[in-house]
């Protein structure tokens, strides 16, 4: 059951995206900015994180998980560090998924040779 769960909730917050940019004239890249901030806000009052419990990756894989998995290191180097907990925190909560996103990223651009387009 848990991967319907995870399966739905992630599509649902999918197709929400989706849905928002054929009915705007948004760029894709201040969607992502919007998704990653409305995580963060979510995580930063504690609302995200329930929804995370119920669908597990089906809540976090998605972009707007990403923010929230960055204030929570925030909140972790804070309470650890104090004030520069701030500039510390999102950088090792985050440092895993881009470094596998670049690595694996990198492994495709070697199988599948992309083009620049003229």
């Amino acid at each position: 059951m848990d991967y319907i769960w995870a399966f739905l909730v992630g599509g649902i917050i999918c197709a929400l995206v989706q849905v928002l940019m054929e009915t705007t004239k948004l760029m894709p890249g201040r969607i992502m900015v919007i998704l990653v901030v409305l995580g963060s806000i979510l995580g930063l009052f504690g609302w995200y994180q329930p929804l995370i419990d119920f669908a597990g990756c089906g809540a976090s894989v998605p972009l707007i998980g990403f923010g929230n998995t960055l204030i929570k290191g925030v909140k972790e180097a804070v309470d650890e560090n104090g004030f520069l907990g701030l500039f510390m925190g999102g950088f090792k909560a985050g440092a895993v998924g881009c470094s596998a996103a670049l690595v694996f990223g990198y492994i495709a651009s070697l199988i599948f040779k992309p083009k620049m387009k003229p």
